[in-house]
């Protein structure tokens, strides 16, 4: 046991121990410097940059994409109503054709008659009234209307 002891105390030994303690501050000390040190590497800044560059290199041609196909939408949806308004158009041109809805058309439109019927046409009253109240100067001849006028605007000069 003394042999141990003495051992121990040893200058190789004190040395060999201070050794490797340093050993285990300096590795202590470097794996805290890589843990703080900063996990962009030179690749991964490297694909940073392309994957940057990509974006900015697609970012206006995507958007003229997408402008297009609006575009295409709008268009298709106008000429989906044009298709629809020539079927209508098609449509009443074949009612037209049609003597008996032309002739009803002539009755209902431009008050027409057959010989031998009389025609009639019913006018409220109170709506008529209502027409001539609104307008003011629809029962007077128009000269007056005129003549009115002249005297409204020399009066507006003085």
């Amino acid at each position: 046991m003394a042999v141990k002891d003495r051992d121990r105390f040893s200058t190789a030994t004190r040395i060999r121990l201070l050794g490797e303690q340093t050993a285990a501050r300096v590795y202590r000390s470097q794996t805290r410097r890589q843990a703080r040190r900063s996990r962009l590497t030179g690749r991964a800044a490297l694909l940073a940059l392309v994957m940057c560059t990509l974006i900015v290199a697609l970012a206006y041609p995507m958007r003229e994409y997408v402008s297009q196909r609006a575009e295409i939408d709008d268009l298709q949806s106008e000429q989906q109503q044009a298709r629809q308004r020539v079927e209508r158009l098609r449509d009443q041109k074949a009612r037209w054709q049609d003597d008996a809805y032309a002739e009803q058309q002539i009755r209902q439109r431009l008050h027409y008659v057959m010989p031998g019927e009389t025609g009639f046409i019913v006018v409220d009253p109170h709506a008529a009234r209502q027409s001539h109240a609104v307008l003011g100067t629809a029962d007077r001849p128009w000269y007056a209307n005129v003549w009115d006028g002249v005297d409204k605007s020399d009066a507006s000069d003085r």
